[in-house]
């Protein structure tokens, strides 16, 4: 594990403010703009440290991320080794249709190794690679988590999709004002230790082998309920074409990347934060390759991911539950 700074003290990152992302080597561009953003916005009195946990970065992509660590901001890497809960993920990951297209196979559950891989904290943030800083990270993590396990914003793809909420309550038992979305979350690592999640995760991946519509976040649901607080809409915003003043972090979630697609919602600070990033090229190019074909294989993507849904709902199965021990 090594730490890559351009200054930061080694003494002061004990007191650093944790936050976690997880990516392999085609999310790093994107990972790329929203660390830029997060230092942008950090608090120049504080120092932060940003844990990329990967599956086989490359060595350049290293190189650039690690180019963007300031005086007060750090960027540590930690690889994902060979161990049983990976092994696990990957054999239930292996098995599921379309993985590949909306999930980078086990990487979306690598937050969820965070509280026994760095015991040594008690509470981290965690965000998606997709998202974007307009305030500092460190106000998230100065909220009090209280005995919950996250604290996450209510998702609003199943409030606002007929499919996704009705899978949320028919397939998971977990009713849908109740459902986050796991792409921003404060974690109370000491609380997941305590309550073994990432064991219970394992078991219920071995005993039920569900083919879910979200794994990583029903999981979550499913286990972390009656632990989970809310934080709001300003934490986890949808893109939109203008944002007010208490946005403090946007979520190119799902539909209407920026990197992909022209004229979508929230493309100007995504762009502004990928300025300075060492991918901004690379960005416009995947844009410029993105044609009418990949278009219409995205949004064939979306639409089937959302008639996944429909069709879970309707068989009234609760497809995993949390195994009591």
């Amino acid at each position: 594990m090594s730490i890559f700074s351009t200054g930061t003290p080694i003494n002061k990152l004990t007191k650093a403010v944790p936050v976690f992302i997880t990516i392999n080597s085609d999310y790093a561009p994107y990972a790329a703009a929203a660390i830029h953003s997060l230092f942008q916005n950090a608090d120049k009195k504080r120092y932060y440290r940003v844990i990329i946990l990967h599956d086989g970065l490359n060595w350049v992509y290293r190189v650039r991320l690690r180019s963007l660590a300031t005086k007060n901001c750090a960027i540590q890497f930690k690889k994902i080794s060979n161990s049983l809960w990976l092994k696990t993920v990957v054999k239930y990951v292996s098995k599921r249709k379309g993985m590949g297209d909306f999930f980078s196979k086990a990487v979306y559950f690598y937050r969820f190794f965070v509280p026994l891989l760095f015991p040594r904290y008690e509470k981290a943030v965690y965000i998606d690679s997709d998202t974007i800083l307009r305030g500092d990270i460190g106000k998230l993590f100065d909220m009090e988590l209280g005995d919950n396990m996250v604290l996450a914003m209510p998702d609003p793809k199943v409030s606002g999709i007929p499919e996704f909420r009705e899978y949320v309550e028919k397939a998971l038992d977990v009713p849908a004002s109740e459902y986050v979305n796991d792409g921003v979350m404060l974690m109370n690592l000491k609380k997941m230790r305590k309550e073994k999640y990432l064991s219970s995760m394992v078991e219920m991946m071995k005993k039920f082998d569900a083919d879910l519509v979200a794994p990583d976040q029903d999981y979550l649901n499913v286990i972390a309920r009656g632990y989970i607080g809310h934080f709001g809409s300003e934490w986890n915003a949808e893109p939109t074409a203008e944002f007010d003043s208490k946005t403090m972090l946007v979520h190119f979630n799902l539909f209407n990347k920026p990197w992909h697609y022209k004229n979508v919602p929230g493309e100007k600070i995504f762009w502004n934060a990928a300025r300075g990033t060492g991918f901004y090229g690379d960005l416009k190019r995947q844009q410029d390759a993105f044609d009418d074909s990949k278009q219409k294989s995205d949004q064939e993507k979306v639409g089937a991911l959302i008639e996944k849904a429909g069709k879970l709902a309707k068989r009234n199965k609760i497809l995993i539950r949390k195994i009591e021990k």
